[in-house]
């Protein structure tokens, strides 16, 4: 989605010109106004999507490409977007030529308390070159190292264990239902979960192409930054998840925690859910949803300028339900809450993985997408995040 939607942006941006480019100087395309943005998005996004997708998808890809671009009428306009988003689409490709998509790692399996493991042997994750993925547009995937797990014998360590150990667990008796709802309903990737918002978000602040090209670019970008930067720092602190840290807390020389060795989180495989549900094979520490959805929520926050945009988020867990929010910080709070409610994390590495979502959306808005010289506004300088949000993110209150 990030490569896909950053060509969008270049291409549109070429013909439009309000903005700083992404990869594409869009005078070296040389297209005029009146170039087709139709033609343009559409031979970007396919361009960059064939080379992606496995070969079985292509045909249909080709069939779309082709019925959009037999809607555009023909002539020198149509002529010049198809160029741009031809130059678009090639400057995405040889910017991640060799960035390390799928390259081997090598996982570091610890056997002291504290330490991740698999829950299986064999379930180890298949995502995790991510942690080494050349970033779109961060400096390097360890630029913005977390603070890292509390000590095991630290006094927030204890309340995050006895946290998660209450209300995550499987059998809870204090997570409403209402938790227990959110916390499957947010069990869900967040590339489909937010990009669904900002179509909607599109239609409804009445955004031109030029505009929700830039919000799709910002967003996507982040989220995939929010991802490499997680990940790393995953790798680096490699840290347990709650299940083996309360079944083994007889180890963690931490008399405040109790073991329960037939511990049990809500997301077990014997909650009835499709997909099923079950403890993530990958550290805990910090959490991915925090990162990537705090990097496309604090981006689309730059974007509007405002913490308070409405919107509903649909899951595919509970089809025709929404979730309704009053603003992007109320959402995160959620997902934060969720995340523990879910008994997969402990509350610190969601709220740390929300503070690398700030951090990427935060140097992304100081160093991408500023107006173009000729355009009269600046680049935004204050955080997105207040430090009396991260309050109350970390005691569980909505700020």
């Amino acid at each position: 989605m990030a490569m896909v939607q950053g060509a969008v942006y270049d291409a549109v941006n070429a013909i439009d010109g309000g903005y700083q480019p992404y990869l594409l100087d869009g005078d070296s395309v040389g297209v005029g106004p009146e170039a087709s943005f139709d033609a343009a998005i559409s031979t970007a996004a396919h361009h960059v999507l064939v080379t992606l997708v496995p070969s079985d998808q292509v045909a249909g890809l080709d069939a779309a490409y082709e019925a959009t671009l037999a809607a555009v009428t023909d002539g020198p306009n149509k002529d010049e977007g198809v160029a741009a988003g031809e130059a678009a689409a090639a400057a995405m490709i040889l910017a991640r030529t060799d960035d390390g998509f799928m390259a081997p790692f090598e996982f570091n399996i610890g056997p002291d308390p504290g330490d991740w493991r698999p829950v299986a042997p064999a379930a180890l994750d298949p995502d995790a070159w991510v942690a080494n993925l050349q970033p779109f547009i961060i400096e390097s995937p360890d630029q913005f190292r977390s603070e890292g797990p509390n000590p095991l014998r630290s006094a927030e360590y204890t309340a995050d264990f006895n946290e998660v150990k209450e209300i995550g667990a499987l059998v809870s008796t204090t997570r409403t239902d209402d938790q227990t709802t959110a916390a499957i309903f947010w069990q869900a990737p967040p590339v489909a979960l937010w990009n669904g918002v900002f179509r909607s978000l599109a239609v409804e602040h009445g955004l031109d192409l030029a505009d929700a090209a830039r919000l799709f670019a910002m967003t996507n970008l982040a989220a995939a930054d929010g991802a490499v930067a997680c990940w790393n720092d995953k790798y680096y602190w490699n840290f347990w998840r709650p299940m083996a840290a309360i079944r083994e807390a007889d180890t963690d020389d931490n008399p405040e925690t109790e073991a329960d060795p037939t511990w049990k989180p809500l997301f077990d495989p014997s909650t009835a859910t499709v997909p099923p549900l079950g403890t993530p094979p990958f550290p805990d520490h910090p959490a991915g949803h925090g990162c990537v959805s705090g990097a496309t929520l604090y981006a689309a926050h730059e974007f509007f300028g405002t913490d308070e945009v409405a919107f509903d988020v649909n899951s595919g867990r509970f089809p025709g339900e929404p979730r309704h929010f009053d603003g992007f910080s109320a959402a995160i709070q959620e997902i934060v809450d969720a995340r523990v409610w879910g008994g997969i994390h402990f509350r610190t590495a969601v709220v740390q993985g929300a503070e690398i979502g700030n951090e990427v959306a935060l140097w992304l808005s100081g160093h991408y997408f500023q107006p173009a010289p000729c355009q009269s506004q600046g680049p935004a300088t204050d955080p997105i995040i207040s430090p009396t949000d991260l309050v109350h993110l970390r005691s569980g209150s909505v700020g």
